[in-house]
């Protein structure tokens, strides 16, 4: 039974009341997150008021230091732990967290891979430069075209997912005269300990093959000439903390390894992603380092128990890579204190975004931080909902936070953590324009991603075979770089 509404607390148990309501939490915020003499929130190196100035909210905000040196860590995490066992590791960057041809750039010249999910996603990565032999490409619906194309680009590894699609890639090799190396998709029955659409290792669900039908698969790709089996793939699920899961896991997939291996050899053995990242205060994610040690030690120890060697091992973090270099930049709108029946009060504070730029809160009860950006204040905290501007009661970016009390319209707020699955997931909802991506690098700030304007939304309508807009009543003294000033439509505009 629920708590009576009139003697419990609106503010969630997890969430602790700061002595400073400004303090940026180490392990939330970028690491060269700080706040200049007069209270400004700065992101590598640049003060928030001046991305604002130049680039106008709301705004995602990348440090690429940031996501450089957490590739180059988690790299090196997963290759001396597979060292010690005698094996190999190659990283893949799930590029479904944030895909840009830049960010593409970034972490293959830091020596990972990307995995890729969709044609378009493929498209990205071919565009940015990378090696197709360091392509994975899964999905669990990939399209005929999909398939001839990563197939003409010379992809390194798909992930097999069907018994069609088993099919349908063979039939394109033969086509083709060539060779693909193929790893099949299995569920291991572990279930995250995660929201349920975050979790995709149960057996209920669209991905893979469950551990009693992978062998029929398996047996089915070895029948076929054009295809190359290397080896089983594995993915348990999102934002997990520790590494029990993944061990459970490794030992369902290695006891199938092991009985696979008697039909051929299977030199690969991917393990997937999820790695959690912190979102909040109270989040105390495992280092990369102690998963790496961890995964690999549970597998090794799964292969001595049954007299194989270890094999190679393959893994795929995103979110881990670029979640915490990403902050999003909001402009206070209105404030709204509210009376609740349990004699609190929890003040909404509405923002120029919303659902529309982070849709993890609407979609998975997910958690944020904020922070007022544009200065400090000695007030004392409130208990805070950060909502946005759309025409949903669940438009909430951060469900429970503690602000200062007089956080007031045109303060600047900042949200960390946004680097994954923000700009993945952003939509035009309410006709309201996708936010420019910002990339920081040495003091120096640049667009990755052009924002849009209602110019780029109207352009899409088909109802409207020209449009003549005229530039006056700017909503801004000035354009932001990056996103165009937003065009009027003139009453005399006509549609022919």
């Amino acid at each position: 039974m629920s708590a009576d509404p009139h003697t419990r607390s609106v503010a969630p148990a997890w969430l602790e009341r700061p002595a400073d309501a400004n303090a940026l939490a180490p392990a939330v915020w970028p690491t060269a997150a700080t706040r200049d003499e007069e209270g400004v929130l700065e992101l590598g190196g640049i003060p928030a008021t001046a991305l604002r100035d130049r680039f106008g909210t709301p705004l995602y905000v990348v440090d690429e230091d940031e996501v450089r040196a957490t590739a180059r860590r988690t790299l090196d995490a997963f290759r001396a732990a597979a060292a010690l066992h005698g094996v190999q590791a190659r990283v893949y960057y799930a590029g479904k967290a944030l895909l840009t041809t830049e960010v593409v750039r970034w972490v293959t010249e830091e020596g990972l891979a990307v995995d890729v999910c969709t044609g378009g996603e493929l498209a990205v990565a071919l565009a940015a430069g990378a090696d197709p032999a360091r392509l994975g490409f899964h999905g669990n619906n990939k399209s005929v075209p999909e398939l001839e194309r990563a197939v003409e680009a010379g992809v390194g590894s798909i992930v097999i997912d069907s018994l069609i699609e088993i099919e349908r890639l063979a039939a394109i090799v033969e086509r083709r005269g060539v060779s693909q190396a193929v790893l099949l998709r299995v569920n291991s029955g572990v279930h995250a300990e995660t929201h349920d659409f975050l979790a995709t290792a149960h057996e209920d669900q669209k991905f893979g093959f469950t551990l009693t039908d992978a062998p029929a698969a398996v047996a089915r790709i070895r029948e076929l000439p054009g295809l190359e089996f290397v080896g089983l793939h594995c993915h348990i699920g999102s934002q997990i903390f520790g590494t029990a899961g993944f061990e459970e896991s490794a030992a369902r997939i290695v006891e199938l390894h092991a009985e696979l291996r008697e039909g051929g050899e299977l030199p690969v053995l991917n393990l997937g992603g999820g790695f959690g990242i912190a979102y909040t205060s109270v989040d105390d994610p495992t280092p990369i380092e102690a998963l790496a040690l961890g995964i690999a030690e549970a597998v090794a120890r799964q292969c001595e128990v049954r007299g194989i060697p270890v094999p190679h091992l393959a893994f795929e973090p995103g979110r881990a890579i670029v979640g915490r270099a990403g902050v999003t930049l909001y402009e206070v709108g209105t404030t709204k204190p509210v009376a609740l029946e349990s004699g609190d009060t929890r003040l909404y504070v509405s923002v120029d975004g919303g659902m529309s730029d982070n849709a993890r809160p609407a979609l998975y009860g997910a958690q944020f931080s904020a922070r007022i950006a544009s200065r400090t204040s000695d007030a004392e905290p409130a208990l805070a909902r950060v909502v946005g501007k759309h025409c949903e009661s669940g438009d909430i970016v951060v469900d429970a936070e503690y602000l200062p009390g007089d956080v007031s319209p045109g303060d600047l707020l900042a949200v960390p953590a946004t680097g994954a699955y923000c700009f993945s997931l952003a939509s035009n909802y309410n006709y309201v324009p996708r936010p420019p991506v910002v990339a920081l690098r040495g003091g120096e700030a640049r667009v990755i991603v052009r924002g849009e304007t209602i110019d780029d939304l109207l352009a899409r309508d088909a109802g409207l075979e020209t449009a003549v807009f005229e530039a006056g009543r700017p909503l801004a003294d000035a354009p932001m770089e990056g996103k165009q000033r937003m065009p009027v439509l003139s009453e005399r505009s006509e549609s022919k």
